[in-house]
């Protein structure tokens, strides 16, 4: 399913929540057969009811609609927000959906940190912004910084067979059993431009490496520049010995990382690979505007990839992801002008001096992170693995009716043994 490539696709750059949710808000408004949506973090506010309602109204036009949500990142959802959907016609998933300790929720690793959304088979959105307002960079200081795309053409049907194969899996299969697609209703392909382009995920069963694997691919084949926006930036040592490589050979590279983290902690891991890059002539930008969400990367002149992704353990080694791969010049250069006036405009740079002040005493942190972030994947996969569940949520006053018929039953049952003895 992954990892074939297609061409005939056409593919728009999508900028924070301003750009990203009227489109697909308006795609769902005109659905008229299906709605695949799978997200990490859903939000009851002011993008989480939008998405609510347009959804709901797609439902009562006799739309099948499929949303799948994480239980770790959407966790705090009332029960008259969800009702209200399934109640429409709606389903509702969870993925992993486990009981919190003591008020703690504990389901940490390997998430469902894919975004995706599947509209009639047509278009489909990839990138990292979730629904929430935090999108929205009107909504205040602290909103995120954030990128997707919308594409059209055969590679949708990848996408969606992929949102079809996650929801299959989660109905009691065998984890090692590989789902066939859902042949139900099956979309025209047709072509819709020239972009080539796959989709790559990762996932904890088939495809554990894929995501890495293009980024090094593009970093061992880059001849001019490399270009990496990445929120959470603690790779492992091959990524991170492929690009001093690239730069001790010629070619320009540039990171854009948090200046403004929203996870102080993963922040300051970044900060420890600082020196052992800027040695090399890595160029570094911090972004200080607002918090940096963003996964986005570009090789040379053509080669793009957009997606759920990180470049930090949870991302490579645990989570559940999903990427496209893109081969355009005209896609590349748009990213790269955006990109390049973000380091501008809203960046500071870092130095080697900067970096490097009290590099005496953190280099025994920088060994031990390193170290530990190295076996860490390994040790997380000790941990039960997932098969991965995913919990169907069910009408409420359905679930009432079920339990009163079997209370009944119980009574009638009681009151017969009572009167035969």
């Amino acid at each position: 399913m992954t990892d074939h490539w297609r061409d005939g696709n056409s593919i728009e750059l999508l900028i924070n929540g301003e750009e990203f949710f009227p489109r697909v808000f308006d795609s769902i408004r005109h659905a008229k057969h299906e709605i695949l949506l799978e997200t990490f973090i859903l939000c009851e506010d002011k993008v989480g009811h939008e998405l609510q309602k347009v959804l709901i109204e797609a439902a009562q036009r006799g739309v099948r609609i499929e949303v799948t949500v994480d239980d770790y990142g959407t966790a705090d959802l009332s029960e008259s927000f969800t009702q209200a959907m399934i109640t429409a016609g709606v389903k509702l998933h969870v993925f992993d959906p486990t009981p919190r300790l003591l008020g703690i929720r504990v389901n940490l690793f390997r998430r469902l940190h894919r975004k995706l959304v599947v509209v009639d088979g047509k278009e489909a959105f990839v990138g990292g912004i979730n629904f929430s307002i935090d999108h929205v960079t009107s909504s205040g200081e602290n909103t995120k910084q954030d990128y997707a795309v919308l594409v059209r053409g055969p590679i949708v049907q990848d996408i969606r067979d992929s949102c079809l194969q996650l929801l299959e899996r989660g109905r009691g299969r065998s984890r090692h059993t590989k789902a066939k697609a859902d042949t139900r209703w099956m979309p025209a392909i047709q072509t819709a431009g020239d972009v080539r382009m796959l989709l790559a995920v990762r996932d904890n069963i088939w495809h554990t490496k894929d995501i890495e694997r293009h980024y090094l691919r593009a970093i061992h084949g880059a001849t001019k520049r490399l270009v990496i926006a990445n929120a959470y930036f603690f790779p492992g040592y091959r990524l991170l010995r492929a690009l001093r490589r690239a730069a001790r050979r010629g070619v320009k590279v540039t990171l854009i990382l948090q200046g403004r983290p929203d996870m102080p902690w993963v922040s300051a891991c970044s900060r420890l690979l600082y020196g052992y890059l800027l040695r090399e002539k890595v160029v570094i930008y911090e972004y200080c505007q607002r918090p940096l969400h963003g996964k986005v990367a570009l090789a040379d002149d053509k080669w793009v990839t957009v997606g759920s992704s990180n470049l930090d353990p949870l991302s490579l080694a645990l989570n559940l992801e999903a990427n496209l791969v893109i081969e355009d010049k005209e896609f590349n250069q748009k990213l790269f002008t955006h990109l390049q006036s973000l380091a501008k405009s809203h960046c500071k740079p870092i130095n080697v001096k900067v970096a490097e002040h009290g590099y005496w005493w953190r280099l025994p942190l920088i060994f031990l992170s390193f170290h530990f972030l190295r076996i860490f994947p390994t040790i997380a996969g000790w941990l039960p693995a997932h098969t991965p569940d995913i919990q169907l949520l069910k009408p409420a006053e359905a679930e009432q009716i079920v339990e009163t018929k079997t209370k009944t039953a119980q009574k009638k049952k009681t009151r017969q043994v009572e009167k035969i003895s």
